[in-house]
C-alpha cells in the first residue's frame, strides 16, 4: 500500500477493526503485509516452519495489541512488532546466550555490545510494548537509525551508506533517539 488512497483505506480499516474487533477487517489490513512479515521472520528465525508459525502468532498479537496502541503508520509499526516478536522467540530459545537483545535496557553501549539481564518475561513483554510504542513516536530519522543500529546490528558506516545521512548525523540521531526513548519509557512508568 503506497498511494494516498491505500493509506486512507488502511486507516479506515484500522479504525473499523478497533470499533468492531472484526477479524475479517484485521485480515484485510494484515494480508498485504504477510509476505513482508514472513520475510522478517525468516531473516531472524532462519527456519521456514518457524517463520510461518510466527506470521500466524503475529496476527494473533495484532488482535490484542492494535486496540491498545495508536498506530500512525501500520506498516512501520507492524515491521517493528514483527522484529520484536522474532527477537523474543529467539530469547526464549536461547536464554543462556549473553549477546541477545535486552529491550528493557536503554543504556546500551555505543559499540553495540549488549547487556543481558534475567527478568520475568511478563515484565519484558510490558517493556517491549512500551518500547515499541515509544519507537513509533520517534522522528523518522531517529527511528530509522535506531532500528538499523540496534535491531539490524548495522554499524554507523553501514547506516550512513544505506541512508545517505552524514556520519555525524547518524550518531546524533541515535543519541537523541536513546534520550527520547529513555524519557518516553520513564513517563510510561510514572503513570
Amino acid at each position: 500500500m503506497t498511494d494516498k488512497n491505500d493509506i486512507q483505506e488502511e486507516k479506515l480499516l484500522l479504525e473499523q477493526f478497533r470499533e468492531t474487533q472484526d477479524l475479517d477487517l484485521l485480515g484485510k489490513l494484515y494480508q498485504p503485509y504477510m509476505h513482508l512479515v514472513y520475510g522478517v521472520c525468516l531473516k531472524y528465525l532462519k527456519d521456514k516452519a518457524s517463520a510461518q508459525d510466527a506470521v500466524m502468532a503475529i496476527f494473533e498479537e495484532l488482535v490484542i495489541k492494535l486496540p491498545k496502541h495508536e498506530v500512525e503508520n501500520f506498516k512501520s509499526w507492524l515491521y517493528v512488532l514483527s522484529k520484536n516478536h522474532c527477537l523474543m522467540e529467539l530469547r526464549k530459545q536461547n536464554r543462556q546466550k549473553t549477546d541477545s537483545f535486552d529491550f528493557s535496557d536503554l543504556e546500551l553501549m555505543e559499540n553495540g555490545q549488549l547487556k543481558h539481564h534475567e527478568e520475568d518475561y511478563a515484565v519484558q513483554d510490558d517493556n517491549l510494548e512500551k518500547l515499541t510504542a515509544c519507537i513509533a513516536q520517534l522522528k523518522k530519522e531517529q527511528r530509522q537509525c535506531v532500528e538499523l543500529f540496534y535491531l539490524d546490528k548495522k554499524s554507523y558506516q553501514e547506516i550512513t551508506d544505506s541512508t545517505s545521512y552524514e556520519l555525524k548525523k547518524v550518531k546524533s540521531y541515535i543519541q537523541n533517539a536513546k534520550r527520547n526513548l529513555k524519557q518516553c519509557m520513564e513517563q510510561g512508568e510514572e503513570r
